[in-house]
């Protein structure tokens, strides 16, 4: 489901925790995103929501622990990468490799961000699908996203070209500084380490 993130991630140093990178990632594995195909039909066109407050919604961590977001991770930048169809989990893993070796160092979470009547019905299925390819320790940075929760992240990057991720740099308050959307680079991630020291050094 998972096996080829999970490689990179074991192949890296992790950040130390209570300071991880956020990933907010449809993708989490094949039965969501085959679900995702079925529950996000509508196209919403790609957009840049640099500047804006990222919505609030609230998901669950396959920890079963409720996460409000972005309060979670108020007073400290956070980095998200959105996802929403199966072959985005090449550019995820691309991404999440490469903020790693740049030394970004915030919140790490995963969350799987799926709108849809359908998926809201068979989360319970596809969590415990999820749990079954990522290591415990890891379920608590897994925050997953469904129907009316999902919808407002996904207005707000727009679904076009679903394979590519949508990555996010929310500063200490939760508004968007940084947002990308045409595919993994290692100058943007040396980019996002950057901007997230400069950001963590601000907060205080």
């Amino acid at each position: 489901m998972r096996d080829t993130q999970i490689s990179a991630i074991t192949a890296v140093p992790k950040p130390r925790r209570g300071r991880r990178l956020l990933l907010v990632a449809l993708g989490a594995g094949l039965v969501a995103a085959t679900l995702a195909a079925n529950g996000c039909s509508t196209t919403i066109p790609s957009r840049d929501p640099t500047g804006e407050r990222f919505p609030a919604v609230v998901g669950q961590s396959l920890e079963k622990e409720r996460t409000e977001m972005p309060g979670a991770f108020a007073g400290r930048p956070a980095v998200l990468l959105v996802g929403y169809k199966q072959g985005t989990q090449f550019d995820l893993d691309r991404w999440l490799l490469g903020l790693m070796q740049a030394g970004v160092d915030a919140e790490l979470v995963e969350v799987p961000t799926i709108p849809g009547l359908v998926p809201t019905i068979a989360s319970g299925w596809i969590n415990d699908g999820m749990r079954s390819g990522i290591p415990r320790e890891d379920w608590g940075s897994v925050v997953t996203l469904y129907g009316s929760a999902a919808k407002p992240v996904a207005e707000l990057t727009g679904n076009e070209n679903g394979r590519r991720s949508r990555v996010i740099v929310l500063d200490a308050e939760g508004t968007i500084v940084w947002f990308d959307d045409a595919g993994y680079s290692a100058r943007k991630a040396l980019e996002v380490a950057e901007l997230v020291a400069s950001l963590a050094s601000e907060a205080g």
